[in-house]
């Protein structure tokens, strides 16, 4: 009977910790299941522990001596499942990559266990009987123990590896290691103890005290409410991505016949200037678009810095220009600074450093009516890394001190009771502040409420070899006006869905080339090139309905004798789309609503 007292425990301790675990309301975590499944192991090995120590094992017949050997060799398999989810455990909490590849992980092991359980089935087991107490022994026995014996050391060895997390989770087999040696010493002195299930509750209960921690629920349900978070800002952020595409195919019609009116001799000055206004609110409703575009993909994570070698003495040039524009009829003074020394060329994202600095330039435009606007460059160069430090400074309505803070959230616009027909958002800054860290930079405030601000952004970037700048010289020799071009025998087909987008890109090429056709869908397209035509260059939308220019694409190129150059012409205009779309296939990129620049470098670089 002695015998019976600790399996019987088991039973009693396993099954309560069955009832506890399962009635409870468990995080949904792989973890978690490795539990389920050693809480159920312990339950089948105390019950058959218990049920072989009640069998009276002498004087029986050789069909219940193999019931008995069946029932032993389960108890095995039960023993080693445990040993195995014990290591899938630590594993998981151990290693992210075997999270993220848990279905080939858990299968691999589940293969290998069938086996090793196929093996036992084989060796064999002798019954020992001692005054009324028996145990087991034999190969089965034997091999089962260096099973257990790998995975508990294995297991030991990943979470000595990653001692330094400081994670309460590996307690359970820091604890199991002592409690073995404990068992052995036990057996060394009565190897008739029947004690294995016993140290298996007692390391689940420890387990369920690190396991169902509610700090680790607390993590968990952050972790889902992330996740949803997260979906929702995609869905917002492919929303704006449709919206955008939507607003800008209207507004390529509206800038497309606007900029043609405005060549046309026969329209009176003052209607001239009329057009101007409706192409500089064109261009500040792209602005706002692509503004809110920026925010959305800087909060998904998606904003991209893509570098290229420029032309920085350029960039300050155009700036400068753009900033005269803005001003407009206002008081103000520019005043500028270029350090000299610093290198004509250099590697980094010239349209995020142009965004960066336009933002700040146009704040200060916005938030100031007299005095003056210091736009001032300086570097401190260091190898071939040189770190530019560009300030902005105005005499401005300036900031509260405490409102400094205020400045970089988003939708944020601070003064407006000193300045109520402001225009903007409130993104400028916000995107402002995300860009720069971005290229791993560092922006600076500095404000007196009522007299001015300055605003500081120090970026590094690459000096570009001189391989690269002899590159981007023969690309700028290159370039040439429209006034040079001579398309005239050269065949062009603009394929998009939206009349009016047709209209307006056959308006701008007209200047160029009157031997132009067009196509309303992918269809027609393909039709044209299969029935033998030939053109010189084809200028396709993507988002068209049936066949999309993507798709269109693909097909042209299954035919071998195609070879016309075909650029993508797209209202998604958000940034990496262009990359995207050349790792499509695609020969060049044009985004709407057209820029006459961009047309002029594209037929120059495949016509002219």
């Amino acid at each position: 009977m002695l015998g019976l007292i600790l399996p019987i425990c088991s039973i009693f301790f396993s099954l309560l910790l069955f009832i506890i675990y399962f009635s409870k309301k468990r995080v949904n975590l792989l973890e978690n299941k490795m539990y389920t499944i050693m809480i159920v192991c312990i339950l089948i090995d105390s019950i058959l522990t218990t049920l072989l120590q009640i069998f009276p094992l002498s004087g029986l017949t050789t069909f219940e001596i193999f019931l008995v050997e069946i029932c032993n060799k389960i108890d095995f398999a039960t023993v080693i499942t445990f040993d195995t989810s014990l290591f899938m455990y630590i594993m998981l909490i151990s290693y992210p990559k075997v999270k993220e590849n848990y279905k080939k992980f858990f299968n691999y092991t589940l293969t290998i266990n069938l086996i090793l359980i196929l093996i036992i089935s084989f060796f064999d087991i002798s019954i020992i009987e001692n005054n009324g107490n028996y145990s087991i022994e034999g190969s089965a026995v034997t091999f089962t123990y260096l099973v257990c014996a790998f995975y508990i050391s294995s297991a030991l060895l990943a979470s000595l590896f990653n001692m330094k997390k400081i994670d309460k989770r590996y307690i359970p087999i820091f604890i199991i290691i002592p409690m073995l040696g404990f068992v052995f010493f036990l057996f060394s002195i009565n190897p008739y103890l029947t004690i294995i299930s016993i140290i298996q509750t007692y390391v689940m209960y420890i387990m369920f005290f690190t396991i169902e921690n509610p700090d680790l629920k607390l993590i968990e349900e952050l972790n889902v409410a992330k996740d949803q978070a997260e979906k929702a800002n995609n869905a917002k952020t492919d929303f704006l991505s449709n919206m955008s595409h939507e607003i800008r195919t209207p507004l390529n019609a509206i800038v497309g016949f606007s900029n043609g009116l405005l060549e046309d001799n026969n329209i009176p000055e003052e209607s001239k200037e009329d057009i101007k206004n409706i192409i500089t609110a064109s261009d500040n409703l792209i602005e706002l678009v692509n503004g809110i575009l920026d925010i959305s993909k800087i909060e998904a994570n998606k904003l991209e810095i893509i570098n290229t070698n420029y032309n920085f003495k350029k960039l300050f040039n155009d700036l400068l220009i753009l900033t005269k524009a803005r001003l407009g009829e206002k008081p103000l003074e520019l005043k500028y600074y270029y350090d000299e020394t610093i290198p004509e060329y250099l590697y980094g994202d010239v349209s995020r450093i142009k965004q960066i600095i336009i933002n700040l330039l146009t704040n200060s435009v916005k938030y100031t009516k007299e005095g003056y606007i210091y736009f001032k460059v300086n570097a401190i160069k260091k190898e071939n890394i040189i770190r530019l430090i560009i300030s902005v400074e105005d005499t401005g309505i300036g900031i509260k001190q405490e409102n400094i803070d205020k400045l970089f959230t988003k939708f944020e616009r601070l003064g407006v009771e000193k300045n109520t027909t402001t225009e903007g958002t409130g993104l400028g800054l916000a995107i402002t502040k995300k860009l720069v860290e971005l290229m791993n930079g560092k922006i600076i405030v500095q404000s007196i409420y009522g007299k001015g601000s300055k605003f500081t952004v120090s970026i590094d970037q690459r000096i570009s070899n001189q391989q690269e700048i002899e590159n981007i010289k023969k690309e700028t020799e290159t370039k040439i006006t429209h006034e040079n071009i001579d398309i005239t025998n050269k065949k062009i087909l603009i394929v998009d869905d939206n009349n009016l987008n047709l209209k307006v890109a056959e308006r701008l090429l007209k200047k160029y080339t009157q031997n132009i056709q067009t196509a309303s869908s992918g269809q027609e397209c393909l039709d044209k090139i299969n029935n033998n035509e030939k053109f010189d260059l084809i200028l396709l939308d993507d988002m068209m309905p049936k066949m999309s220019g993507t798709i269109t694409l693909e097909k042209l190129k299954e035919n071998e004798n195609f070879k016309t150059p075909v650029v993508v012409l797209t209202a998604n205009a958000i940034s990496g789309m262009k990359e995207q779309y050349l790792s499509k296939g695609f020969d060049d990129y044009l985004s709407k609503p057209i820029e006459k620049g961009e047309l002029i470098r594209v037929i120059k670089k495949f016509l002219s």
